[in-house]
């Protein structure tokens, strides 16, 4: 690719925020064994306000994304999603209710789900967002995709006997960790694209 070209980063999420609008320059960066981290370096060298952007569709948190783009350059992915976590840990809890008010709780099921399970999966949703008012989430990274909707009604089934405050720790570790997710799924993207 000519220097003069310009990649656009991908939106990291299938329910994006905000619509991403990071348009830089490829260069490459290789790590130690060689892997080649042009993502990171696409993130690294952006303008300011389209790196935010793109961190808004990761958590939209604009003093979580603000904080990222100030510290920039990251050496490695390893630095970014440290940076990620320790913001995260950091939001007040207006902070965490604005990103928490953008999400949304659609999880995919597998075709053959049946209507049963669907019509569960709605209306257990519904209550959630009735009780804290915000949108259920989960991270659904450490399992595999044939276990994603039984451990999104078990999930929902638990937190739903949770008191606000309780849920409110657990909901923040779940944006976390998802954050952490559509960064990386993200930079992946730009890298192998």
């Amino acid at each position: 690719m000519a220097a003069s070209e310009e990649r656009t980063l991908p939106s990291p999420s299938p329910y994006p925020i905000a619509p991403p609008a990071l348009a830089i320059p490829k260069q490459a960066q290789t790590d130690a064994t060689g892997t080649m981290h042009a993502g990171l370096d696409h993130f690294n060298t952006a303008p300011a306000d389209d790196a935010r952007a793109f961190l808004l569709d990761c958590c939209a948190s604009e003093r979580w994304a603000r904080r990222l783009v100030e510290h920039r350059p990251y050496p490695d992915l390893d630095a970014l999603l440290a940076a990620a976590d320790e913001a995260s840990y950091d939001l007040t809890p207006a902070e965490l209710h604005e990103a928490l008010a953008a999400e949304q709780d659609e999880y995919p099921a597998p075709g053959d789900t049946p209507q049963s399970a669907l019509t569960a999966l709605r209306a257990a949703h519904a209550a959630y967002e009735a009780k804290f008012g915000h949108a259920f989430l989960l991270s659904l990274d450490a399992f595999h995709d044939d276990e994603h909707l039984d451990q999104v009604l078990a999930s929902l089934r638990t937190r739903l006997a949770h008191d606000p405050d309780e849920e409110r720790t657990v909901a923040a570790e779940q944006l976390r960790r998802l954050a952490r997710e559509r960064i990386t799924d993200a930079l992946y993207v730009l890298t192998y694209a």
